[in-house]
C-alpha cells in the first residue's frame, strides 16, 4: 500500500483529484485562470465542494473561456444566480467577469499569464519537503506578491491564501508531503 496525502484519504473523487491532478506543474495560461477562478469560488467552502461541482461550473462559466465571460453581461449574472449547480455568490460570479477582463488586459498588454505567474516563481516548482500535513503553510510570501500583483492588475478574490492554494494545485509549489507516493513523480515533472 503507498503513502498518500492524509488530506485526499477519505473521498475517492479527493483521491483521484490528488493522485492525477494536484500539484501537476500546469503551464497553460486558461487552464492556469480556470484553476484561479475555482479556488476563488471556494473562499470560505471546502475543496471537495468545488470539486464536485466543476464541471457544472465549466457548463456555466462555458468552458472559462476568458473572452467569452468577459462580455458577460447583467442577464449573464442572472443566469448563473439561477444555476444550483455552482455556488451562487453574486460576489465571486463579479469577480470572475472582471477576472476574465483583467486577464485579456495582461493579454491586450503583451502579458502572458502563464509566463508572468511562472516567472514570480522563478520558472520552475518550488519544490517543499514537508514531513506532515501540520506543516503546509496558509499562505508564503511568494503568495502574498503574487496575490498583490494579480491585486494590481485588476483580479479580485486572489487573496494570498488562495492564491497559494491555486499554487499548490498548480505545481509552481510541490506540497505533496515527502513520503507521498506522489511527491517523487510531481519532483521530477512526470504526470
Amino acid at each position: 500500500m503507498c503513502y498518500r496525502c492524509p488530506w485526499a484519504e477519505n473521498d475517492p473523487l479527493m483521491r483521484a483529484y490528488h493522485d492525477e491532478e494536484w500539484g501537476v506543474p500546469e503551464r497553460d495560461s486558461r487552464a492556469l485562470w480556470e484553476k484561479l477562478m475555482l479556488d476563488g469560488f471556494q473562499a470560505g467552502l471546502s475543496w471537495i465542494t468545488i470539486l464536485r461541482k466543476r464541471e457544472a461550473f465549466r457548463q456555466a462559466f462555458e468552458g472559462f473561456d476568458p473572452e467569452v465571460i468577459a462580455a458577460y453581461g447583467e442577464a449573464d449574472i442572472t443566469r448563473l444566480l439561477a444555476n444550483p449547480g455552482i455556488i451562487r455568490s453574486r460576489a465571486k460570479i463579479e469577480a470572475t467577469i472582471g477576472n476574465a477582463r483583467a486577464y485579456l488586459a495582461m493579454v491586450a498588454a503583451g502579458e502572458d499569464f502563464s509566463g508572468f505567474i511562472w516567472g514570480q516563481a522563478g520558472g520552475a516548482p518550488i519544490q517543499n519537503q514537508w514531513q506532515s500535513d501540520a506543516e503546509l503553510p496558509a499562505k508564503t510570501l511568494l503568495s502574498e506578491e503574487i496575490s498583490a500583483a494579480l491585486k494590481q492588475r485588476g483580479f479580485k478574490f486572489v487573496g494570498p491564501v488562495i492564491v497559494y492554494a491555486w499554487m499548490q494545485a498548480t505545481g509552481i509549489v510541490n506540497d505533496h508531503v515527502s513520503a507521498c507516493f506522489r511527491y517523487a513523480a510531481v519532483h521530477t515533472g512526470n504526470k
